[in-house]
């Protein structure tokens, strides 16, 4: 497994990171079972969020590997707060007990990264500097980020907070593409030259800032997945075209066309079955050409100008 620097900081994790939000509806064999496979395949960043089963996701997790002090040396704990029952909340009381749950479900004392989750139009910027100042003084979280953020609202937030915001966690995958085709269609007039999130792709790269890549096998909103979909049978052909030949999975092509780009996207996979975790893991192994890049590019529908 591949390992990169999470943006400007001394954190090194695997290239893929297993999502958690799913492993509340698992039994304590059953997680105890993911985590290890992921480990033994090399995946070290596990990514939480206080919602995730109402907070569940967390408590089976701990319970799973009987969390203590030489299993967590083992693992990078990753946790995101701010979204509540129909509301958004990036108050400093929120995140500071949001932080607290997760590190009473997590059994842990501390949080590699924390996150942000999705924007809060209400925050106001001081608020969340005295709570990250605090956590980290406090330490109870070691780095910090954003998730489903556009580089005007983290540039709103750097003029306030004293840390380093090193990671964003966006969505990202062959059927969601708007970060990159507005670089193919500069100056045009077509749908999708408009730039959507504020050059979200570019800053991160001028910024050194980590894409963490979620759904990487969704398409539309949480509408489905496009791997063994006929509705897109072109894009599957190729893609089972070019895992017959490298020797692996769909899921793992999938994948490794995230990890393709040069900005060295984190990939979030959410999957609670060991088989294909160990299958998907196999995509760090695997470099695609750029032929194979953009074929898997145009199969999806997208037509370069």
């Amino acid at each position: 497994m591949k390992r990169i620097t999470i943006g400007n900081s001394a954190l090194t994790a695997s290239e893929i990171s297993l999502g958690c939000m799913r492993m509340a509806d698992l039994s304590k064999e059953d997680a105890n079972k993911v985590i290890n496979t992921a480990l033994e395949n090399g995946i070290d960043f596990f990514d939480h969020a206080d919602i995730y089963g109402g907070g569940k996701s967390e408590e089976v997790f701990a319970d799973a590997i009987d969390m203590n002090a030489t299993i967590r040396e083992k693992m990078i704990l990753q946790s995101k707060c701010g979204i509540r029952q129909g509301f958004f909340d990036f108050s400093k009381e929120h995140i500071i007990s949001s932080v607290e749950g997760s590190l009473k479900r997590l059994k842990t004392d501390y949080l590699d990264t924390l996150l942000l989750h999705r924007p809060d139009t209400l925050f106001e910027p001081e608020e969340v500097a005295a709570a990250f100042t605090e956590l980290e003084k406090s330490g109870k979280v070691r780095h910090f980020g954003v998730s489903n953020q556009n580089p005007g609202q983290i540039e709103l937030l750097k003029k306030y907070v004293d840390q380093e915001l090193i990671a964003n966690q966006l969505q990202f995958s062959i059927m969601h593409t708007g970060m990159i085709d507005t670089g193919f269609n500069v100056n045009m007039t077509i749908d999708p030259s408009l730039d959507r999130d504020g050059g979200i792709l570019k800053y991160s790269r001028l910024n050194n800032m980590t894409i963490q890549a979620w759904s990487p096998f969704q398409y539309g909103f949480f509408e489905g997945v496009f791997l063994d979909n006929d509705k897109f049978p072109e894009l599957n052909k190729t893609i089972d075209k070019i895992a017959a030949d490298k020797g692996v999975t769909n899921s793992a092509i999938a994948v490794a066309w995230i990890q393709r780009h040069p900005a060295s996207f984190q990939t979030v996979v959410g999957t609670m079955n060991p088989g294909r975790i160990a299958d998907i893991a196999k995509a760090s192994d695997v470099t695609l050409s750029r032929e194979e890049w953009y074929e898997i590019y145009r199969a999806a529908g997208n037509q370069l100008p």
